[in-house]
C-alpha cells in the first residue's frame, strides 16, 4: 500500500516537473526571441556583410522562419538531443555546454560540499552554543557573508591573494606553462590550487546563508517538547543534538539546497568571469554579450533543468523525511 502511494505520488510530481519545464521552454524562447538586438551584429563587427551575405546567415540559423516556425523546429530539434549551431562559436551547442560542463560541475559540487558540511556543523554549533560569545561572533561573520557581493569579494581575493602575495593562481582552470609531460598527480594539485579562490568566493556566500538557515531552524526544533524528553531521559547531548533534532530541522535547509542548484550554473556567471574559470557561467556571459540565441538559449534550457529538477529532488526528500507530505 505504501509503495503504491509513493510511486502514485512520484508520478503525479514527475508529470508536474515535466509541465513546468514545457512552460519554462515556452516563455524562455519567445521573450528571448522579443529582446532587442540582431544576433548577426556581432558577426558584422569586423567587416560589413552584404545583403546576400546577410540573407546566407539568417537562412543558416533559421531566422528568416516566422517565430512560431523557429519554435516548432527547435523543439523538434531539442527531441533530437540538437540545440543548434552557436553564433558566436560557429560550433554545435551541445558541444559547447558538453566542454564547459565539468568545469562548473567541479566548481558547484566543491561549493555543494563545504556549503552543506560547513555551512550545517556551524549552524547547529550556533545554536547548542546560543547567546554566547561563539553564537555572537559566528552570527556577525554570517551577517557579513551573506551581505557580501560574490563578484566583489572575487575580485578583492584575486588582487590580494593571487595579485599581491602570489600564493594562488588568480585566473584560469590550468596553469598554461605546465609541462605536457606532468604525472596526473601534478595535473590534479594544478587544477585544485586554480580551484581554491573561486570554490571559497562563492562558498563564503553559501555558507553565511545555510548557517543562518540551519541556526534558526535548529532553536525551533531544540525547544520542542520530545527534545526535552530526551534530555530527561539521560540521553547525551551530542545524541539529543545529532541524531534527535537535527533530522527535525533539515526541512529548511533541504530547501535551500535545491535553490542553491541552480544558482551554482547562474550566481557563477560573474564569478568565473572574475577569475576566467572556463565553466558554464562565463559561457552564458559570452552567449548574453554576443545575442547568441542558440547558445543562450541551451544555457537556459538547463538552467531551467536545473530548476524544475531541484524542485523535484527538494519534493522527494521531503516525502522520504516526512511520509505526511505524501498525503498533501
Amino acid at each position: 500500500m505504501v509503495g503504491r502511494e509513493l510511486s502514485g505520488w512520484l508520478l503525479r510530481r514527475g508529470l508536474q516537473a515535466a509541465a513546468a519545464f514545457a512552460i519554462a521552454l515556452t516563455i524562455l524562447f519567445f521573450l528571448m526571441r522579443a529582446a532587442p538586438g540582431d544576433p548577426l551584429s556581432r558577426i558584422s563587427e569586423g567587416r560589413p556583410l552584404s545583403p546576400a551575405e546577410v540573407a546566407t546567415l539568417r537562412a543558416r540559423y533559421g531566422l528568416d522562419q516566422p517565430v512560431t516556425q523557429q519554435f516548432v523546429s527547435f523543439v523538434g530539434g531539442l527531441l533530437r538531443g540538437d540545440l543548434g549551431v552557436s553564433i558566436e562559436y560557429g560550433r554545435p551547442v551541445t558541444a559547447l555546454l558538453a566542454e564547459r560542463l565539468p568545469a562548473t560541475v567541479l566548481l558547484g559540487g566543491s561549493v555543494l560540499l563545504l556549503n552543506f558540511t560547513v555551512g550545517l556543523w556551524l549552524g547547529v554549533r550556533q545554536a547548542v552554543r546560543r547567546g554566547r560569545r561563539e553564537d555572537r561572533w559566528l552570527t556577525t561573520a554570517s551577517l557579513i557573508g551573506y551581505a557580501m557581493p560574490s563578484f566583489w569579494l572575487g575580485l578583492v581575493l584575486a588582487w590580494l591573494v593571487g595579485i599581491q602575495l602570489r600564493l594562488l593562481p588568480a585566473a584560469g582552470m590550468q596553469d598554461p606553462l605546465l609541462s605536457l609531460e606532468a604525472s596526473f598527480v601534478e595535473r590534479s594539485i594544478d587544477v585544485l590550487r586554480h580551484l581554491v579562490l573561486p570554490a571559497l568566493t562563492l562558498s563564503v556566500v553559501s555558507i553565511a546563508a545555510t548557517m543562518r538557515y540551519q541556526r534558526t531552524a535548529m532553536l525551533e526544533v531544540l525547544q520542542l517538547p520530545f527534545i526535552t524528553t530526551a534530555r530527561a531521559k539521560g540521553l547525551p547531548d551530542t545524541v539529543v543534538t545529532w541524531r534527535h533534532a537535527w533530522r527535525n530541522a533539515l526541512f529548511p535547509v533541504i530547501t535551500l539546497f535545491g535553490l542553491w542548484l541552480p544558482i551554482l550554473v547562474t550566481g557563477s556567471v560573474f564569478v568565473e568571469s572574475v577569475f576566467a574559470w572556463p565553466g558554464l557561467g562565463s559561457l552564458a556571459a559570452a552567449a548574453v554579450w554576443g545575442r547568441d540565441y542558440p547558445l543562450l538559449m541551451g544555457a537556459s534550457l538547463l538552467v531551467a533543468a536545473l530548476v524544475v529538477a531541484a524542485g523535484f529532488l527538494t519534493d522527494v526528500a521531503y516525502a522520504m523525511l516526512d511520509p505526511r507530505v505524501r498525503l498533501a
